[in-house]
């Protein structure tokens, strides 16, 4: 028996691994000649993982010619196959992996990376749930509806009526999240006329990475079919507010039982420790929060993008948040990263830097009161060049992703930063707002 009877009248498998910016890499076959994906011997350059935003290789990039652009194995991961509803025929995607060979993975791999941090989690006794509120705008190819036109106008924040244009559209996500096995909840229209946010529930960490990679690949598939476009850039024109992606999480012990909870509005020592490392990790994990060029048009003071590094309870201008509600849902709020994210490298880093403080039993500075903007705390990185520097020279960061990803994703910053500075303003919304 075939994976693929599960799948009647399956016509194409598409493979797909998640490259350094969340683009999906991969192959497309006809089903009838995909019955032995699972057994791990499709094949990928390693380098396919480390590709620019242009799609192309890195210069001077060692798994390149230096390995003879060597190859690596593509294996299933346990998220198994979904449905493409975007994609004309029956078609499947089944995410994967990049590994060198059986039970050696690519170190580079972003879900690979993510992975070891949730090991390290495991290895005290301890598991991750998070969920993502997730922020895009989307855009008429063409004229737009008299109503969306004239919402353009301003923002419309928490209206019915920018979802009412867009119910269509709307309908459908939540109707193809459904066949993807994608939890989404609440969709509310943001600040930004034609700018949305859908949540998606809390689960297992891994999971739910996979969920916010799968969402972003479907709205942009499904908005392309509807004659749309749905980017998830940071900040598609100067006078719009900018996309977010802000990342829960809890974390339960053996028992089940959540160990930022003690009873108090105020949250365990536990709680502390997963802050403390997370503010320790932040300012050097601006270039995983804030990927592109683009991206730090979103993070300036007073557009609701934190630029801070500190936290708060119950307070939305703080990089890290801990929101009011029962014990037992106790959380962890980050609010730094934009919407053109790639979801694996985000939990890597954000949950990296959590477990990096359970270690080592740290202790976080004072929770701020009031506007964190006008606070005198360390600032995030201010630009592209700064935090590529940041990344590379950190050892907190190597600590969490470990040298080679580091290296890798270094150099093909530079090479974007290089590439991108040279283009005109025009050139450059139009390439981010295809490619995130």
């Amino acid at each position: 028996m075939s994976w693929l009877d599960n799948f009647p009248g399956a016509q194409t498998v598409w493979t797909a691994a998640s490259d350094f910016n969340g683009q999906a890499r991969g192959k497309r076959l006809p089903a009838n000649r995909a019955h032995g994906l699972f057994d791990g011997t499709a094949k990928m350059p390693l380098s396919a993982i480390g590709l620019d935003i242009f799609g192309d290789d890195v210069a001077n990039s060692p798994l390149v010619f230096d390995s003879g652009d060597k190859d690596g194995f593509l294996r299933p991961t346990e998220r198994g196959a979904v449905p493409m509803p975007w994609v004309r025929g029956r078609a499947l995607l089944l995410p994967m992996s990049m590994e060198h060979g059986p039970g050696r993975p690519f170190s580079c791999d972003p879900r690979h990376a993510l992975a070891c941090v949730l090991g390290r989690f495991s290895n005290q006794g301890l598991c991750v749930e998070a969920a993502t509120e997730v922020e895009f705008f989307l855009l008429d190819d063409d004229a737009p509806t008299t109503l969306a036109e004239r919402l353009r106008v301003g923002g419309d924040i928490l209206g019915l009526r920018s979802l009412e244009v867009y119910d269509k559209f709307l309908s459908e996500l939540y109707e193809a999240c459904g066949s993807m096995g994608i939890p989404a909840e609440t969709a509310t229209s943001e600040s930004g006329s034609s700018q949305f946010e859908v949540t998606l529930t809390h689960g297992d960490a891994m999971t739910a990475a996979d969920n916010t990679w799968l969402f972003k690949m479907l709205a942009k598939g499904l908005a392309h079919k509807h004659g749309m476009i749905a980017t998830f850039m940071a900040k598609p024109d100067p006078e719009d507010a900018g996309t977010g992606m802000h990342m829960h999480f809890s974390v339960l012990g053996t028992d089940g039982k959540n160990v930022f909870d003690d009873g108090t509005a105020f949250g365990s020592s536990r709680l502390r420790q997963a802050v403390a490392g997370c503010l320790d990790a932040m300012r050097d994990a601006t270039l995983i929060f804030a990927p592109h060029k683009n991206s730090y048009d979103r993070l300036v003071p007073g557009a609701h993008a934190p630029t801070g590094v500190c936290w708060g309870y119950e307070n939305r201008t703080a990089a890290v948040r801990i929101p009011d509600g029962p014990g037992v849902a106790r959380r962890i709020e980050h609010r730094v990263a934009g919407g053109d994210v790639n979801p694996y490298l985000l939990f890597a880093a954000v949950l990296g830097g959590a477990i990096n403080g359970i270690e080592d039993e740290a202790r976080p500075p004072a929770p701020i009161d009031g506007n964190a903007y006008e606070a005198n705390v360390p600032q995030m990185a201010e630009n592209w060049k700064e935090a590529i520097s940041l990344f590379e020279e950190s050892e907190v960061i190597k600590r969490i992703f470990g040298h080679e990803l580091v290296k890798q994703f270094a150099l093909t910053k530079r090479q974007e930063l290089s590439r991108v500075s040279a283009l005109s303003t025009a050139d450059q919304k139009a390439l981010y707002l295809d490619r995130v």
